[in-house]
């Protein structure tokens, strides 16, 4: 029985998110250890045989994963281009007036190369893929794309110029396009040799399947599996094959190993289903995705196991086809709207900035460790609107109605949330987005308790990246979080935004942005 890899696909949630006992400062402090000492006594090396020595996060690797749709991208606008280029000049400029015998062939010529170009995976990159092969398949396509175009040309009785553009074309194109996928495949080989396109995993059981994934997986190369958590301390040992572990499965869902985490891997026996059931339930509250492996008896199984965790190094590490799609528009959308409103509103950001710095003293711009994509750490951008000696790193005191640390400039600025402008670097960064789960501060407390020990999903609004406005933004659910009623709506609207995220929301969201601020105007924040 070949290996079977089994997604666990994001469950529906219902509206009210369930709560969960909040931990012990103590026991947290301790959960949150650095990941190179050992959560139990023992001489074994805690960073293991696959651990790099610069981790890569999950959203670094996502930017990867993104980078074969530019690629392509790059790919269709170029072909476009040179064709639109040479036929106009061949025709003298009258490319508009030109009959559809003179236009056909190189429209389909182009349509033809682009298509191929997709038939041949030339977008994969594959980890194993020598650059002569790629550039041979590039030649290939231009090649059997040369026949029927040509074949058309003469066919429909095209004029002498056109087919000299043709021509033009077919010579030069080739070129062009070859010199971009060289340049191509000499990034992707820097950002493997980085470590941005080897998954890091790790292993939810400490058995003799994980033991001989890992001896598979030394050996192959291409998936790190920088960690091994199991539910039954008492039985496990300290290392498998060298990879250490590293504690329980509640000491993996408070690891801050997670967000350089492309996938959890549960590995356990197939007839443990009672125990699968009960992990896979532990395992809900991550972002991360979680997969199972099971049936590794042969070496075939573990191959086709380790090929499957591996992915095509370009194809996202988590996900279905679908989102890949859409986080490509995401990210389009991101980079066109944000660099667009960053040019636009660069006068009005310098205008707020002397205002700042002349209201009070301190500088202008405030910066906070806040929750990213997957649980990582980013530093977000603010105007400061807080006196200096009053700024609250961690987030622990919350935004009151008439607080005294909020300064006059800051009153009027978090009220319109112009305070929010400079996260536009953020977006263009990649950090963030335009739209998305608000990102909270790392700690951030409702009442005496942090926020994410409230409601079990919590960490389910970092499946995403954090956004500067978003669907619980424009639904109310805005500022501080006072009870954990408040921690319960704004997840349950995050998440419900993660299920049914598309452009065309994300351009409501901004569209219904303004207004919806400005008409509340009395809210807290």
């Amino acid at each position: 029985m070949p290996a079977a890899v089994a997604r666990n696909r994001t469950p529906e949630v219902p509206v009210e998110a369930r709560e969960s006992v909040p931990l012990d400062p103590i026991a947290l402090q301790a959960l949150a250890a650095d990941f190179a000492q050992a959560p139990r006594a023992g001489t074994v090396n805690r960073r293991g045989p696959f651990r790099p020595e610069r981790l890569v996060s999950a959203r670094l690797k996502q930017s990867g994963a993104l980078a074969a749709r530019f690629f392509r991208a790059g790919d269709v606008v170029s072909v476009t281009a040179l064709a639109a280029l040479t036929t106009a000049i061949a025709l003298g400029g009258r490319l508009a007036a030109a009959p559809l015998r003179d236009l056909l062939p190189i429209v389909v010529a182009t349509s033809l190369v682009a298509w191929l170009f997709g038939v041949f995976g030339l977008y994969g990159f594959g980890r194993h893929e020598r650059l002569g092969v790629h550039l041979s398949k590039v030649t290939t396509a231009f090649a059997v794309a040369l026949i029927p175009a040509y074949g058309l040309a003469f066919g429909l009785g095209a004029s002498d110029v056109a087919i000299t553009g043709l021509d033009t074309w077919f010579l030069m194109t080739p070129l062009v396009v070859l010199a971009l996928h060289g340049w191509a495949f000499t990034t992707v080989q820097g950002w493997r040799a980085q470590g941005r396109l080897t998954p890091n995993i790790v292993i939810v059981g400490a058995t003799k399947h994980a033991e001989r994934l890992i001896t598979a997986a030394l050996a192959r190369r291409d998936v790190n599996v920088i960690g091994v958590f199991d539910d039954r301390l008492a039985r496990s040992p300290e290392a498998l094959s060298g990879v250490p572990v590293l504690g329980d499965v509640q000491a993996l869902v408070e690891h801050r190993i997670a967000p350089f985490v492309d996938r959890v891997v549960v590995c356990v026996d197939a007839g443990a289903r009672g125990r699968v059931r009960e992990i896979v339930d532990r395992l809900r509250v991550l972002p991360n995705e979680v997969s199972l492996l099971v049936d590794l008896e042969t070496e075939s199984d573990r191959d086709a196991a380790l090929a499957r965790l591996a992915d095509a190094p370009l194809t996202r590490l988590s996900g279905l086809p679908e989102n890949d799609r859409r986080a490509f528009a995401k990210r389009l959308l991101d980079l066109g709207v944000g660099a667009l409103m960053l040019v636009m509103l660069a006068p009005l950001m310098g205008l707020i900035a002397l205002w700042v710095k002349l209201d009070s003293q301190g500088p202008v711009l405030f910066r906070q460790k806040r929750h990213g994509f997957n649980n990582e750490v980013v530093t977000v951008w603010k105007f400061r609107t807080m006196r200096q000696e009053s700024t609250d790193q961690a987030g622990a005191r919350q935004v009151v109605a008439d607080d005294e640390r909020v300064t006059r400039a800051g009153r009027f600025l978090r009220q319109m949330s112009l305070d929010e402008l400079p996260q536009l670097v953020n977006v263009l960064k990649g950090e963030m987005s335009l739209v998305g789960p608000r990102p909270h501060s790392v700690g951030m407390k409702t009442g005496q308790w942090e926020s994410a020990r409230l409601v079990a999903e919590y960490a389910w609004r970092h499946r995403m990246k954090p956004g500067m406005t978003g669907w619980a933004a424009i639904k109310g659910s805005r500022g501080p979080l006072h009870t954990a009623a408040d921690v319960r709506k704004r997840v349950a609207l995050d998440i419900e935004y993660i299920e049914r995220q598309s452009v065309w929301l994300d351009l409501y969201c901004i569209l219904m942005t303004v207004p919806v601020l400005v008409g509340d105007r009395l809210a807290i924040r």
